[in-house]
């Protein structure tokens, strides 16, 4: 299995987890929630952050906005 593959089944598998922890909080967030993506627009990342956020807005019903921030070898956005 190729590392693309891999990094989008953790992805996939983060994102679902995340969703399950996050539903006992239904108040939360109250705000768009802002996915952070470390590469530039248009790359295989970016994609498959938008692909997500879109899902995640449809099933939460909570606005997901993707922000691309390239740069510093993708340490940008790492809080």
């Amino acid at each position: 299995m190729n590392t693309k593959i891999k990094l989008a089944w953790a992805v996939v598998v983060a994102a679902g987890l995340a969703g399950g922890a996050a539903q006992a909080q239904l108040a939360y967030p109250n705000k768009a929630v802002k996915f952070i993506v470390t590469y530039p627009p248009g790359g295989s990342s970016d994609v498959m952050a938008r692909i997500i956020g879109k899902q995640l807005t449809e099933y939460r019903g909570q606005q997901v906005l993707v922000d691309t921030r390239p740069g510093a070898d993708g340490a940008i956005g790492m809080e």
